[in-house]
């Protein structure tokens, strides 16, 4: 079993309104259909094993950059868009926050009915992860969240949430079956984030001989997991400032939409009517669906497709969410009866931004591309938590 990452997050109250809560299920489910159609089931296990794609998708589903509600807000917005339909995509979702974690058991086990797989052995899984963040790994997060995400062929990740009352911080753990060997291996090839002190590590190599002692007095076998590989530690402002984001690759994506038009790109054509503002969000949308792992270095970013439901950077636009929604879904759509004309030009958005990256020098003032956001949001039908948003009397701000 290889656990694949970890994330610390800001500790945040509050709700999902459900303005926004069912467009992050459409969107949620219009994402995870594209990555199926374009590299399979196991494609998409991986990515929800991994921290900083995990923390990119709920940047751009537009919940607040850093917080941990993004853990709950994901999973549960994915679980109510993608069981429904399990059965034609062959990907499951279990458990949840709270009592819905409880549930992850019974739910395996009946998905194993329906499959053929070894309900008990997904059980097995799904307690030992579970037992190791929250017992055998005792860091001062205690888990309240733990989902179990399945393919009809085997493959499975695990994404559980832990709660630190004393530094209002949450933890995220990432689990990964791939190259599953052995519950009694080293666990960690290193951990990097804020150090907390001395913690209780079992599965630490120095831990051995304690192990050994507890073996024989148990007679059982010690809990031990591979690697943890990858860490996300966000910061404790909530405002998004410019050494979060990559602003080479921000620029290059602001470029793509404001100074160019999709006509300048023959690759694009598709795309024709499309404006530049949801030019922005697709050309971001595209890298979350076809992007390489190195490009979720700076989850930030994607906070710049819809905002966030807060405010930060700036509120939802809702006309661009239902647009962006639109414009994949029929993509979507179309590749199921094998044109994938539209699937390709999104994925070229990608491509082509990438490829602007490599020669770019960004010269932008990061808080008028903000100020300038905010602006216009109300064009965009602009949303937060608090409401809609009103014109603002001066809306001219140049970015370049």
């Amino acid at each position: 079993m290889k656990r694949s990452g970890s994330a610390d997050l800001p500790l945040h109250y509050g709700h999902v309104p459900p303005w926004l809560a069912q467009r992050m299920a459409t969107l949620g489910l219009a994402i995870t259909e594209a990555i199926l159609l374009e590299y399979g089931k196991a494609e998409v296990i991986r990515r929800l094993s991994n921290p900083f794609w995990f923390q990119s998708l709920g940047a751009v589903m537009g919940m607040d950059w850093h917080s941990s509600g993004i853990t709950t807000s994901v999973m549960g917005a994915l679980k109510k868009s993608i069981n429904p339909l399990s059965k034609e995509l062959g990907i499951y979702i279990c458990g949840g926050k709270g009592k819905h974690s409880r549930e992850t058991p019974n739910e395996l086990l009946k998905i194993a009915d329906k499959t053929g797989l070894n309900g008990t052995a997904l059980v097995r899984a799904s307690k030992l992860s579970a037992k190791v963040d929250n017992t055998a790994i005792q860091d001062g997060f205690q888990l309240y969240l733990h989902s179990f995400i399945l393919s009809s062929e085997g493959d499975w990740a695990v994404v559980q949430q832990g709660m630190s009352d004393s530094s209002s911080t949450a933890r995220r753990y990432h689990w990964h079956s791939e190259n599953l060997k052995s519950f009694v291996e080293e666990p960690h090839t290193g951990i990097c984030g804020i150090n907390q002190g001395k913690i209780l590590n079992l599965t630490a190599n120095d831990a051995d001989k304690t192990r050994q002692s507890m073996m024989s007095i148990t007679a059982e076998s010690p809990v031990r997991m591979l690697n943890e590989i990858q860490k996300l530690v966000l910061p404790d402002h909530h405002e998004l400032r410019s050494k979060d984001v990559d602003l080479k690759r921000l620029g290059s994506i602001l470029w793509l939409a404001q100074e160019k038009q999709p006509r300048d790109f023959e690759e694009l054509l598709l795309l024709e009517g499309m404006g530049p503002r949801t030019l922005q969000s697709m050309a971001l949308v595209s890298e979350v669906i076809y992007g390489t792992p190195s490009r979720f270095s700076d989850p930030a970013r994607y906070s710049f497709a819809h905002g966030g439901k807060d405010g930060h950077p700036f509120p939802v636009p809702v006309n661009v969410y239902d647009e962006t929604i639109s414009v994949l879904q029929k993509a979507i759509e179309k590749a199921k009866i094998g044109n994938t004309d539209k699937q390709q030009a999104i994925k070229s958005l990608h491509q082509i931004a990438q490829n602007a990256e490599k020669d770019f020098v960004p010269n932008m003032d990061f808080e008028k591309v903000i100020q300038k956001e905010r602006a216009e949001s109300w064009k965009y039908g602009g949303r937060t938590v608090f409401g809609k948003e009103k014109p603002p009397k001066n809306e001219q701000l140049k970015l370049f």
